[in-house]
This record gives C-alpha cells, structure tokens and sequence, in this order.
C-alpha cells in the first residue's frame, strides 16, 4: 500500500533559538498561575499536510502524533528529532472500503505500553503493542454497522476506552456518503470488548479527556453552529451519565479565526486546555476562561511531555511547543514508575 507524499517535513534545530508564532492572551488574572502572558510558543517542526493526535510516551521519552493526509505517524525526540514511525499508519480494512480516506487520527499512549489508534482507513480503534509492533483492533463496528470514522481516542486507568466518531474521516462530506449509523457518538468498549454507544446526541464530537479523578468526561463538539465542550459524569460501570454544557467556545470563531473546537488536554490541578478556533484555550476546572495560547492557525489537538511543562500543540501544518508553570496530569507518578 503506498500514499503520494505531498507535503515535506521540516525539523528545526532545537539546539538553535526556535522560530515562534502567536503569542499568550490572558482573559483572567488566574492565568498567570499557568503560563508566563510573555512565553514564546515555538515552532518544532513544520511543512505536514493536517497534524494531530500527539500522544507523548513517558517510558521512551518521546511524542508520537499523525499527519492525516499522508497517512503517517511521526515521533519527535527532544535529542534525536523527527523521524517516521509508522507508514502507513492506518490499517486496511481487509474487505476493501470506498468510503474512507486514508490516514490515522487521534492518539492515546495507555498505560499497558499500547498506543491507541483511530484509524481511518478501516474505521475502527486500534492497539498497537510497542514492545513488538503487533497490532490488535479495539472496536471495529456496533452490533455489525461500520462506525462513521472514529477520530480521538482515550483510556480510563480501569481500562476501558472510550473515543468519539464523527464522519470527517470519511471521502465524501455535506452529504457523507457511507455512512451506516445514524448517529455521530461518543462510544464505550468496555474490559469484554463490548462495545456501547453512550451518547448519541451530539452534532459531531470530537476531543475527549477525563478530569483527574476520571469522574467525569469532557467532550468537545465540531460544530460551526455549536461550538461547545459538554462533561459527563462517569458512572462506577464506565457508563456515561447525563451531560452538560462546561463551556462555549463560538465566541473565538466570531472573532475570525480559524478552526473548531478539536482535542484537549488537563493539567494535575484539573485546568483545561482545549483547542479552539485560533489556538488553545485555558479553562479553569469551574469553566471560568483564563486565556488563549493563540496560535493563529486551526489547531487540532494538545497534549503534555517532557518533564510534564511542555505543551506540545498540533495547529495544521505545524508542531508547536510551549513552556508552562502548570504541569501536565499524571507526570510525577510516571516518572516515579519509570524510575523505579
């Protein structure tokens, strides 16, 4: 199987002062607590056709994130670069789908040494075991329709999965053809690998991430009309409750930038970073907005690495990183792990 390449990436050197772009828009004083109004947000790699779902793997000290169209994953290492690590990163679906664009989508490192793949090309959830590369499927389909194009992706440290389907993955948009379900949901696979449908309600729902204490699910919306990010209550079975809207993020779009809410991302003290048109916006944990990282690009997606400071930013054809005073959940206890 091969893919036309279209795009060339380009590295910077990082042992060089970095290109930067944007720039820290503070709304609420309580931002200052989080990141520095001055802190340079830099440019680590660019020329990708569409990046997103950065996945940082504590254990290797490395990032791993897809460019869709090309249908790669790439990893980035603070002392080696960007190099490829998957091509292709989707898998074929074995009976030949029509419908489905190639590439691979969101990413979630797990805390089995698995990386979790939405994967386009077969329209399903993947595992891909770093030990040895083997590749196993997660959820392929609900009760035999075919999932629209599964695109984030996350675990709960119980184990069970949880990861969103709209149907941007699919060739054909407005209207999308291929579709089975008549419904874009936010679905649960459970330890049995049964899959369940918990929310059906949303227009497009995208970025997913659990508070700290996992009570509860964040889930953002791609919608031009409805720009939101609603949280759900988890229940003790896994099962999604009642959901709410947390936070209303049309106003960054009125503004004339560009993107939709996308992928998200929380510190260990439960703030959230969320993507938004024209960058990432900063959510404390009671919905109050602090700010916006502004990167002046549709940027998709947000995750934490390095030493747990770094936020590292997916925004179209870019790689960005930006230092923080917060510290992403999660990583003093892996490293204790790691250490160990």
């Amino acid at each position: 199987m091969s893919y036309k390449q279209h795009n060339e990436a380009k590295v910077q050197d990082c042992s060089k002062p970095l290109p930067t772009i944007g720039g820290v828009e503070p709304v609420d004083t309580g931002l200052a607590d989080i990141i520095d109004s001055d802190a340079p947000i830099e440019v680590i790699a660019t020329g990708f056709s569409w990046t997103e779902g950065p996945a940082w793997d504590v254990q290797r000290d490395q990032l791993y994130f897809s460019d869709i169209p090309e249908n790669r994953i790439y990893v980035w290492k603070s002392i080696s670069g960007l190099s490829i690590f998957l091509e292709p990163g989707g898998r074929e679906n074995p009976e030949g789908n029509e419908f489905a664009m190639p590439g691979t989508n969101g990413l979630f490192m797990s805390d089995d040494d698995t990386l979790l793949i939405c994967n386009q090309d077969a329209r399903s959830v993947d595992r891909l075991h770093l030990r040895n590369m083997s590749r196993t499927v997660v959820a392929a389909n609900l009760e035999g329709a075919a999932f629209n194009s599964p695109n984030d992706v996350i675990s709960s440290l119980s184990g069970y999965v949880y990861f969103t389907d709209p149907p941007f993955g699919l060739k054909q948009r407005e209207p999308y053809v291929g579709m089975e379900l008549d419904f874009h949901g936010v679905y649960r696979v459970n330890l049995d690998g049964r899959v369940y449908a918990d929310v059906q309600d949303m227009s497009f729902p995208n970025g997913l991430v659990f508070t700290p204490d996992e009570q509860y699910l964040y889930v953002s919306q791609s919608d031009k009309k409805s720009q939101i990010i609603k949280k759900f209550a988890v229940k003790s079975d896994g099962s999604l409750g009642a959901g709410r809207v947390f936070f209303d993020a049309i106003g960054f779009s009125v503004a004339g930038s560009p993107g939709l809410p996308d992928g998200m991302t929380v510190d260990a003290k439960g703030n959230l970073f969320a993507t938004v048109a024209g960058g990432v916006a900063v959510i404390s944990p009671v919905g109050t907005l602090l700010g916006r990282i502004a990167t002046g690009k549709a940027t998709a997606n947000c995750t934490f690495g390095e030493d747990g400071h770094s936020l590292f930013i997916t925004a179209h054809d870019t790689l960005l990183r930006v230092r923080t005073k917060t510290r992403g959940l999660g990583f003093e206890e892996c490293r204790a792990k790691k250490n160990s």
